[in-house]
């Protein structure tokens, strides 16, 4: 069964990341093993061009500065003119009012084609009461109304991962519940996995089977990688072999996916 990885692998899409500076190099090797490009431009003064070129665009606001939301937004409106998709990774927002009144920012002047977060990040830009703690968010409601709620304020299809991993867009909701806790040892993995649904968005034309077939890719390598690893150290290294050695047919054996309108 063929699936989307072997599209990106194919295409080898050039995603555009201005993301946070802790997981940069995470980001761009993981890319490589995906079978992407990665490039990280944040200089506002060549972000249009790159954005241009770019097969996808991530705009992640995990160690925020004035310049780099500046930086951004014209990255964002540059995508949005040339057709390239634009992915938000909202980290940690909720948790300050720079970093809230950021995202909303974003969300007012660019059109995002899909937002990626996790349930406390969601919720907060939908308006629903939800804790956020550092970067990482925590909510009592249950995710898949989350969902829905949060679809229903923002009209853009979603992504909440965490323990089980939900996608939604107008008239579809599909729930996901491969994946590992290791994954939540290693810092930026969560921003690499917005990086991965770009480069699946970037070969597809539809957002919701991309951003479901690039989750169920992730987190089957993330379970491939912790078979014969169980140390955050050694399960780092383990899973970026996984990104590069899993294939459609791997996936399609072990992913665990329930779709519901």
């Amino acid at each position: 069964m063929s699936h989307l990885i072997e599209e990106v692998r194919k295409q080898q899409p050039l995603i555009h990341n201005i993301t946070n500076q802790v997981v940069m190099n995470f980001t761009a090797n993981g890319l490589y093993a995906v079978g992407a490009a990665p490039v990280m431009a944040h200089a506002k003064e060549e972000v249009e061009e790159m954005a241009r070129i770019a097969s996808a665009v991530v705009l992640n606001i995990g160690t925020l500065t004035k310049e780099q939301v500046d930086a951004m937004i014209l990255a964002g409106k540059s995508a949005n003119q040339a057709g390239v998709p634009v992915v938000l990774d909202p980290v940690g927002v909720g948790a300050t009012t720079f970093r809230t009144d950021s995202a909303n920012r974003i969300l007012q002047e660019v059109k995002v084609t899909c937002i990626r977060g996790n349930a406390g990040e969601i919720a907060n830009l939908a308006g629903v009461d939800a804790q956020v703690r550092g970067v990482e968010g925590s909510s009592d409601i249950d995710v898949q109304k989350l969902a829905k709620l949060a679809f229903e304020t923002l009209q853009i299809p979603l992504a909440i991962t965490g323990e089980k991993d939900v996608v939604v867009d107008q008239g579809a909701q599909v729930s996901i519940s491969n994946g590992h806790p290791l994954l939540t040892k290693v810092t930026g993995a969560g921003c690499l996995l917005s990086a991965v649904i770009a480069a699946f968005i970037s070969v597809s034309d539809h957002v919701t089977e991309a951003m479901s077939d690039a989750i169920s890719y992730y987190n089957v390598a993330a379970e491939k990688a912790a078979e014969k690893h169980a140390y955050p150290g050694s399960f780092q290294v383990a899973f970026l072999d996984q990104l590069f050695e899993v294939d459609g047919a791997a996936i399609s054996k072990k992913k665990r996916i329930n779709r519901s309108l």
